[in-house]
């Protein structure tokens, strides 16, 4: 019989470990300040309705883009530190895939 640790960044909770994610989001700079504050809560209700828990959402504003994505040359950048399900960032992902408002986005598991 063995024993199995578990490290500070996952956590049990209903019988599925929840392990730390971050995301980094590019949303279109045609979206308004008020339809970019919808695009972060339709997210971070998302999350939170797959179970999953928000640690901290940080707005780091617009910013030049290297190259153009979808004719833009701007993007208002959003970082958004969670837990989450592993089963569950597949349809995360898929979401934000499907979205007209994300231009690009990144989701890093943290170790």
């Amino acid at each position: 019989m063995g024993t199995t640790t578990r490290s500070k960044k996952e956590s049990k909770t209903d019988d599925a470990i929840l392990r730390d994610y971050e995301l980094i989001l590019i949303v279109s700079p045609d979206v308004g300040d008020d339809a970019l504050d919808a695009t972060i809560d339709n997210i971070s209700r998302l999350i939170t309705g797959k179970g999953g828990t928000i640690a901290n959402v940080e707005r780091w504003g617009r910013r030049k883009l290297a190259y153009p994505i979808k004719r833009s040359m701007e993007g208002n950048y959003v970082a958004v530190q969670f837990k989450l399900g592993t089963a569950l960032t597949k349809e995360l992902e898929a979401n934000l895939k499907i979205s007209e408002e994300v231009l690009r986005h990144l989701l890093i598991r943290n170790t």
